[in-house]
C-alpha cells in the first residue's frame, strides 16, 4: 500500500486560490495536533508570537506545540482566510478544547503570517481569547 503523497508546498506570492488552500492546509495540520507535523510548515529560524511568548525556531516551535496539547485538551480547529496579499496571509480562527478538569474553552483569535520564498512561513504573529463553553455549545467536533 503506497502512502499518499505530501500536499505540495504553495509558495508565494498568493492568489485567492492559493491563500485559501494554504490556511485549509494549517488547518488540518494543527488538526493532527502533531507537533512535527505542525512545524515542518515554518523555516528554522521562523519567529512567533503567541499571545504573551515570543521564540524562534523548529524546535521551540515543537516543544511549545508539544505543552500546549497536553493542556488543551480533545483541540479541534477552524481557520478561516481573511485577507491576504505577496508573502502575507492573514487568517481569523476558533478552537474548542477542554481542561484536566472537564471545562470546555472556545478560543477566538487572530493570526498574521508571513512565508519565505519557498512557501515556509517564516513569521507567525497571534492573538487570542479563551471563553468558558459548556460542552453543549460546542461547534467543533
Amino acid at each position: 500500500m503506497n502512502a499518499a503523497a505530501p500536499a505540495p508546498v504553495l509558495k508565494p506570492p498568493f492568489t485567492a486560490e492559493t491563500a485559501r488552500a494554504k490556511v485549509k492546509a494549517a488547518e488540518n495540520a494543527w488538526n493532527s495536533r502533531d507537533p512535527e507535523v505542525v512545524a515542518r510548515a515554518y523555516s528554522e529560524n521562523s519567529e512567533w508570537r503567541n499571545r504573551d511568548q515570543f521564540f524562534m525556531g523548529r524546535a521551540a516551535i515543537r516543544e511549545f506545540l508539544a505543552g500546549k496539547w497536553s493542556r488543551e485538551l480533545d483541540y479541534r480547529l477552524m481557520k478561516e482566510l481573511w485577507a491576504f496579499t505577496g508573502n502575507r496571509i492573514s487568517v481569523r480562527f476558533e478552537y474548542e478544547w477542554h481542561d484536566s478538569e472537564g471545562q470546555w474553552f472556545r478560543t477566538h483569535g487572530n493570526e498574521h503570517w508571513e512565508f519565505d520564498d519557498d512557501g515556509l512561513m517564516r513569521r507567525r504573529d497571534m492573538s487570542a481569547n479563551d471563553v468558558k463553553i459548556a460542552e453543549g455549545e460546542r461547534r467543533y467536533r
